[in-house]
């Protein structure tokens, strides 16, 4: 892809996500197209349908939370550095709500986007769980799926209530991550 043609996707992906975050994985694509500053054309002939465009939007973010692991461990002790990655997978989840149903459809399993997905966060987990791990401060049965699992699952429960709430559920499994004294 040509440099110019590489920065109008990467524009309209980030364009998208905004008007996305704004007004939901429904928002008129010219807008889209409009916001940055590129024609009606252009979209399409980088994101032939919204569901593509949904795909790439996934993927960017997806990405974004997998290279966070690596700042953050750059940034915090191992143990820390996987809590904080934890909360963040949270926010993740909690703030795709939205773009839920236009994602099962276009990231569906299976999928080259789905693989790429999975790979790239159980990596991030693994590298974790391994900084962890050699830090002696988790314990030793736990496994990257695992992460993922706990993350996702403690969005889900904590959707009817608050950050505090949601905060102290990780709280209270983050305690049972820890390594055996």
């Amino acid at each position: 892809m040509r440099a110019d043609a590489r920065r109008n996707a990467e524009l309209l992906v980030s364009t998208a996500r905004d008007v996305f975050a704004e007004k939901g994985a429904d928002a008129p694509l010219d807008e889209i197209a409009r916001r940055a500053g590129v024609g009606a054309g252009t979209l399409y002939r980088h994101f032939p349908s919204r569901e593509a465009l949904v795909e790439a939007v996934y993927r960017d973010e997806v990405g974004e939370l997998a290279d966070r692991a690596t700042a953050l461990l750059n940034e915090y002790e191992p143990y820390q550095a996987l809590a904080n990655w934890m909360r963040e997978q949270m926010r993740f989840v909690d703030h795709r709500r939205g773009l839920a149903a236009n994602l099962k459809f276009a990231v569906r399993p299976g999928t080259e986007t789905m693989n790429w997905c999975r790979d790239r966060m159980l990596a991030a987990a693994a590298t974790l769980i391994d900084a962890c791990r050699a830090a002696g401060v988790l314990r030793d049965d736990l496994e990257p799926f695992d992460l993922l699992r706990l993350g996702h699952g403690l969005a889900v429960a904590g959707e009817f209530g608050d950050q505090a709430d949601a905060d102290r559920m990780l709280d209270i499994v983050l305690a049972g991550l820890r390594g055996q004294d």
